[in-house]
């Protein structure tokens, strides 16, 4: 079995992987204080708990935009699971060119991400990943990563209104049953996701319009991306996993 492992910003999804079928899947809070024995015996007593042996875990790969807790991460994993884990980064094997200014500075997930994308859906395509930033990628029919756009999440916008105006509270992140609000929570609500839902549909209408191509796939992904994927119809594909097949195949490049 494989185990695959995605560091972000706030949290960290793994998933136990036969095959192509995904077994089970967890998801914890990213934080650097934890130790190389924390992240081992959780990552342990979590795979344990499901009813999966240590011994059928046979390989690791991470992919991570938080350097500073991978020597802890990847040490619990030698320390526990007795198995060098695959990082990805400069010098893997994924199947695709970036041909943005400068590769390095493309975070792995954004990679994994164009990866899955045009290795299920082909190309062009773009990635949609509504987490702490909400990223859009995009890959052409070359398998080419050309270009991204990087915005605030959700939940970053909703933390500087309630941070930085005294009197707004902190929110739900859902949909009002109308953007016409009433109240100072449905207001905010109202703002966040019909705004954030006019972003989407912009971003995107305007890259298909620069490529010249009104029939990009769009993939969606992403802790919050099922809100905005239910309300417009410029998002072709909801995968919530898109970002752990990605690394499967990654994987299955470099084995």
């Amino acid at each position: 079995m494989l185990l695959v492992i995605d560091v972000g910003n706030t949290n960290i999804v793994l998933g136990v992987l036969e095959g192509d079928e995904l077994i089970e899947s967890w998801r914890i809070t990213t934080t650097s204080k934890r130790t190389s024995d924390e992240f081992g015996m959780l990552v342990y007593s979590m795979i344990e708990h499901k009813g999966l042996k240590l011994e059928d875990i046979e390989h690791v790969i991470i992919s991570s935009v938080v350097p500073d807790i991978m020597y802890s991460l990847t040490n619990g994993i030698r320390k526990y699971f007795d198995i060098e884990p695959l990082i990805v980064g400069p010098g893997i094997k994924t199947g695709v060119n970036i041909k943005t200014d400068n590769p390095r500075e493309v975070g792995s997930d954004r990679i994994v991400n164009v990866v899955a994308a045009y290795h299920i859906y082909g190309g062009p395509a773009i990635a949609i990943d509504f987490g702490t930033a909400t990223t859009y990628d995009i890959i052409n029919e070359k398998g080419e990563f050309i270009a991204g756009i990087t915005s605030p999440g959700i939940r970053i916008s909703a933390d500087a209104l309630w941070q930085k105006a005294a009197k707004l509270p902190n929110i739900a992140i859902k949909k009002p049953d109308s953007i016409m609000a009433k109240n100072t929570i449905t207001s905010m609500q109202a703002g966040l996701v019909y705004g954030y839902i006019g972003q989407v549909e912009y971003i995107v209408n305007k890259i298909k319009e620069e490529m010249n191509n009104p029939n990009i796939k769009v993939i969606a992904t992403g802790g919050l991306a099922k809100i905005i994927e239910a309300e417009t119809e410029v998002i072709d594909i909801y995968e919530p996993l898109l970002t752990l097949k990605g690394l499967q195949i990654i994987y299955e490049k470099n084995k």
